[in-house]
């Protein structure tokens, strides 16, 4: 399995950048998530709970998933604010947030933050 250091050696020094900066965001907004390597991209988990996962984009740029693992879960009672309007979000517990440069997610990154922090809050409630 390939590590997070693995990871970021073979990026081009531009995304490495992004990268580092959400994991740096990710970490800093709930500090008890688990990260990893999973679906060949680091991932944030509570305990085997994957949470927050970033990916390349084909095209360029770096996205941020915030789900509630890899297996559908009952959305009908489950509620998750997003006043910033960062993520599209593809069912009520999947956001997407994709950034083009490093500097696209740090004129975000406050925002992302708080995003990331209720996030979690509200996953690990449920």
């Amino acid at each position: 399995m390939e590590t997070v250091r693995e990871f970021l050696a073979s990026l081009d020094p531009e995304t490495r950048i992004t990268v580092e900066r959400l994991r740096e965001i990710i970490a800093t907004a709930a500090p008890g998530l688990n990260e990893r390597i999973k679906w060949n991209a680091p991932s944030f988990a509570l305990g085997e709970d994957d949470l927050i996962t970033l990916g390349l984009e084909r095209r360029g740029g770096v996205r941020l998933v915030l789900h509630r693992g890899a297996k559908p879960k009952d959305v009908s009672a489950f509620r998750f604010d997003d006043p910033a309007g960062l993520a599209r979000w593809a069912a009520p517990d999947r956001g997407v947030v994709v950034f083009q440069t490093a500097g696209d997610m740090d004129a975000r990154s406050e925002a992302l933050r708080d995003l990331c922090a209720r996030w979690v809050r509200c996953v690990a409630a449920r």
